[in-house]
């Protein structure tokens, strides 16, 4: 599985490659309930065929007629649904607004170079100056998304979002189909054989390595950590990995009790405050779930709570 900003690239790089003109269109700006969020990205050919999206699709095949009347020459700022007509017409919701920078595309290198940074793991930021046309590729470490000043966009292009998943249980088997639905990558790390046979989530990669070697291969900002065997000797490994690294969400599955247990045990093992502070557990939000796809749904929904820096407010 690649991620949709992935898929935008290689559609545009085919494109080039078959001396079609070529355009990129972001999403600069949003207002009110828009369909995308900043940052959306949507490559447009001069045919009028389209990949990504930058709404529910009515702006999509706008922008495809659109140019084919007038291509821009420098990255032009548009504003749709500026009335609620406007918005209605467009099939965004009542009053929402989106600007969107248009620009042409004329190489395929720099696109190329994008998705080997994709592949590689590595955050590369695309940078756009609306006064003069220019674009640059910037190495970054930091791990904002997106940055829009108007004079100059950034969107920062970087690995699928991952999910390590501890175990291939009944809860892993939901956590997986709700986390590919929600376009991660997921990787179930389970070295007991009498489980590892039964796994077969389509999407989601078995890994037989002990916790702690698959955890080692997740320790970058766009990973994520899940524990979710009960078996302290086996979550252990993992989190003694995962908590001390740059994955922006360490989680283990249990009660209160068990997870207090569990914090002593990581200080034993020589981890210190600030890496145990890390750690979600219980993990997942106090949804009152009790099914298994209840607690999966509990446990993505704190996940996507702290990816997008969500202030909660919970009864």
């Amino acid at each position: 599985m690649i991620c949709a900003d992935q898929e935008v690239l290689v559609a545009a790089c085919a494109w080039l490659q078959q001396k079609q003109r070529v355009a990129l269109v972001t999403v600069a700006r949003t207002y009110g309930s828009s369909p995308r969020p900043a940052g959306s990205l949507l490559a447009v050919n001069a045919n009028g065929n389209w990949a990504g999206a930058v709404s529910g699709g009515c702006v999509e095949s706008h922008l495809a007629v659109r140019l084919r009347d007038a291509w821009p020459a420098q990255p032009q700022l548009i504003s749709l649904g500026t009335t609620k007509e406007d918005a209605a017409q467009l099939g965004l919701p009542c009053g929402g607004q989106v600007e969107i920078l248009v620009e042409s595309v004329e190489s395929a290198v720099p696109l190329h170079t994008l998705l080997h940074a994709i592949a590689a793991r590595k955050l590369l930021a695309r940078r756009v100056c609306l006064a003069t046309g220019e674009v640059s590729l910037h190495a970054v470490s930091r791990t904002h998304e997106f940055f829009f000043d108007n004079q100059n966009l950034e969107k920062v292009f970087g690995p699928q979002w991952r999910v390590l998943l501890i175990g291939a249980g009944q809860l892993s088997r939901f956590v997986a189909q709700m986390a590919l639905a929600l376009d991660y990558e997921v990787v179930v790390c389970e070295p007991r054989a009498e489980y590892a046979r039964q796994w077969d989530v389509a999407g989601a990669r078995l890994d037989n390595n002990m916790p702690d070697e698959a955890a080692a291969a997740a320790r970058d900002a766009r990973s994520a950590v899940l524990a979710l065997t009960h078996d302290p000797e086996l979550d252990d490994l993992a989190l003694s990995v995962a908590l001390p690294s740059d994955a922006f969400y360490v989680g283990a599955l249990g009660s209160m009790t068990n997870n207090t247990a569990r914090r002593k045990r990581l200080a034993w093992l020589g981890l210190d405050e600030q890496a145990i502070a890390r750690l979600h557990g219980p993990v997942g939000l106090p949804i009152g779930s009790k099914t298994p796809a209840e607690i999966a749904l509990s446990i993505l929904a704190g996940l996507t709570a702290v990816r997008r820096g969500a202030e909660l407010r919970l009864l």
